[in-house]
């Protein structure tokens, strides 16, 4: 069966030097470039990759994510960070290098805002475009004042890792059941990934369960998908591709659904063919 890994990074220091715009530091232990990961896929059984700009390492330049899906034989697509102001041309050698969306990082004041008027203009360059909207947040009630946006945006939008609910404060915080709702009435797709960066009792990471079934109540299977984060940045503890992936099996149980959540879906919303 294809299938699809909605969520890595990618970075390759003898193709692209760090970025002074970034985010964060990349640890040496957190490199991962295209091939290794090409590579990883095939050792899980997975066909087609999404390669996601984290904002770190490489901050708002997305030539490496470009050269990697150029090579990749179909197997890889990318979401992109969109400065303001970036020449139409350049969105139309996105769209032709394989951009299927941008990604906004709420709470990193160095990412292109989601907010005020940058950010509407990002949103009508992706209307124009055809791209998806990705949004990642850190703390839970981030996406409170986000959600009018989201709510008008007129494009298909995507929720990273779970919402990052905190699971000290359980299922009924406010950012969480918002989200809740935001999926039973609209037509958003969630990211089933990052049970490594909520979970406070590690490995098998079976303190997530609630929240990722939670999820799948809300958007049903068919506004899912799942991600592997890999290579892991700013990982809390070591963290396996294998032990995330049976993470996912134990929620999701039926085969059927986990089809639908690792390629009918990621197909459907990322443009692969199988």
């Amino acid at each position: 069966m294809p299938a699809v890994d909605s969520h890595a990074h990618a970075f390759d220091l003898s193709r692209q030097g760090w970025g002074g715009d970034r985010g964060f530091d990349i640890q040496p232990n957190e490199l991962g470039t295209a091939p290794q990961f090409l590579h990883l896929l095939s050792c899980h059984g997975f066909t087609h990759g999404v390669l996601i700009n984290p904002l770190g390492g490489y901050g708002a330049n997305n030539t490496y994510m470009l050269e990697a899906i150029a090579a990749s034989g179909g197997r890889l697509k990318g979401v992109a960070l969109l400065p303001d102001g970036t020449p139409e041309a350049e969105v139309r050698r996105m769209v032709d290098g394989g951009i299927v969306g941008i990604r906004f990082n709420l709470d990193f004041p160095t990412s292109p805002p989601l907010l005020g008027p940058a950010g509407q203009r990002a949103l009508a360059q992706a209307r124009e475009a055809g791209w998806i909207v990705q949004v990642h947040y850190h703390h839970g009630e981030s996406i409170l004042a986000a959600l009018p946006v989201l709510w008008a945006a007129r494009l298909p939008v995507v929720i990273d890792h779970c919402g990052r609910p905190d699971l000290a404060e359980g299922l009924g915080q406010a950012g969480f059941q918002a989200l809740l709702d935001f999926g039973r009435n609209s037509d958003a797709v969630i990211k089933l990934s990052g049970a490594f960066r909520m979970t406070r009792t590690g490995s098998p990471y079976t303190d997530t369960d609630p929240y990722v079934a939670a999820l799948i109540e809300a958007f049903t299977p068919d506004r899912c998908i799942w991600g592997s984060d890999w290579p892991f940045l700013r990982a809390k503890e070591r963290t396996d591709y294998g032990a995330l992936l049976a993470a996912l099996h134990r929620v999701v149980p039926d085969a059927a659904a986990r089809e639908k959540l690792l390629w009918t879906n990621p197909s459907r919303l990322f443009g692969f063919a199988g």
